[in-house]
């Protein structure tokens, strides 16, 4: 298992990752990016600003990356970056199939991605990613499952990714949608000749959204990798879009709302990874400061305050704009 490298890292940072998503490509659907990114958000300057981002994650002690082929050209960065780092070889890397990036490097399109979970998808985007990442790739994860996905019963995607896993690369998946505890459970139940088919799992998780929390702590207890996503719900627990409560907790903890956001997260005990989509590097280092905020129960309780139901939460989140 490739986490077994996380495990023994000696990095306090070790189990905050990099997510990618919102420097692979120049539209995204989060909050705050026309400060985040460069006026010119060109192939170059988006791959120069990746590979700073890696730069810095990796001088601070940060050990999974996670991209997907749906984030532009992600992947194809990122692999220029290990190509040109191989002493970065205790790096644990992560990629996700299954959706299209289609917006042409655009900011705005009519749709900047298509999904598709069917065999032929997954054979064309796994030579796609082996030709970006080669031998470099640890984790393959289906993106953004959903109840209805045809991936959770496809015997034949089943055997594929079986095939993949003993190739060494471990298959996981993610979740998306107010449904991910759902998902979830019916994933466990995927076995190839008798034996769990997922060893990892990706769900989002914040401090506004945490319905797949009992779900997760199902999946780690049956031997899946946890790892969080959206920990600052695309921007709205960071900078001048949090909420008063927030903003009020951070002040008291003398910490960042971002930190506290992550830290938040980080403190679930079945939380392996938690994932910092930062677009700059300053971004990615009061993001690292989650680790040494400690929270105590009353502070805690005042977070709770934050909750949102899924459907709402999820709603909010479809009607972000992509910029």
């Amino acid at each position: 298992m490739p986490f077994a490298r996380l495990a023994t890292a000696t990095t306090p940072t070790a189990h905050i990752g990099l997510g990618l998503a919102a420097v692979g490509r120049p539209g995204y659907l989060n909050l705050g990016r026309d400060e985040d990114l460069p006026a010119e958000r060109s192939v170059d300057a988006l791959r120069e600003r990746t590979h700073q981002l890696l730069d810095a994650a990796y001088a601070q002690g940060v050990r999974y990356i996670d991209a997907a082929r749906s984030y532009g050209r992600a992947e194809e960065f990122l692999g220029q970056w290990l190509d040109a780092h191989p002493q970065a070889e205790d790096l644990v890397i992560g990629s996700k199939w299954g959706y299209a990036y289609t917006a042409n490097w655009r900011t705005r399109a009519d749709v900047h991605e298509v999904k598709e979970h069917t065999v032929a998808m997954y054979e064309t985007q796994r030579a796609e990613t082996r030709a970006l990442l080669g031998d470099h790739l640890d984790l393959y994860q289906i993106h953004s499952l959903t109840p209805e996905s045809p991936a959770l019963t496809d015997r034949r995607l089943h055997e594929h990714l079986a095939r993949l896993a003993e190739e060494g690369v471990s298959v996981g998946f993610s979740t998306s949608g107010p449904a991910q505890a759902e998902t979830i459970r019916a994933a466990l139940d995927v076995k190839v000749a008798g034996l769990p088919l997922f060893r990892s799992v990706q769900a989002t998780y914040n401090l506004l959204e945490t319905s797949a929390g009992p779900a997760l702590v199902e999946a780690h207890d049956a031997g899946l990798t946890v790892i969080v996503k959206e920990a600052m719900a695309n921007g709205r627990l960071a900078g001048p879009h949090a909420p008063p409560v927030l903003r009020r907790v951070a002040e008291e903890a003398g910490t960042t709302c971002d930190a506290l956001a992550l830290a938040a997260v980080l403190g679930r005990p079945w939380a392996f990874v938690v994932l910092s989509g930062a677009a700059t590097a300053e971004q990615l280092f009061t993001n690292l400061h989650a680790v040494a905020v400690d929270l105590d129960a009353e502070q805690e309780a005042q977070l709770e305050e934050l909750i949102e139901e899924p459907e709402a939460y999820w709603r909010q989140r479809s009607e972000l704009p992509w910029s």
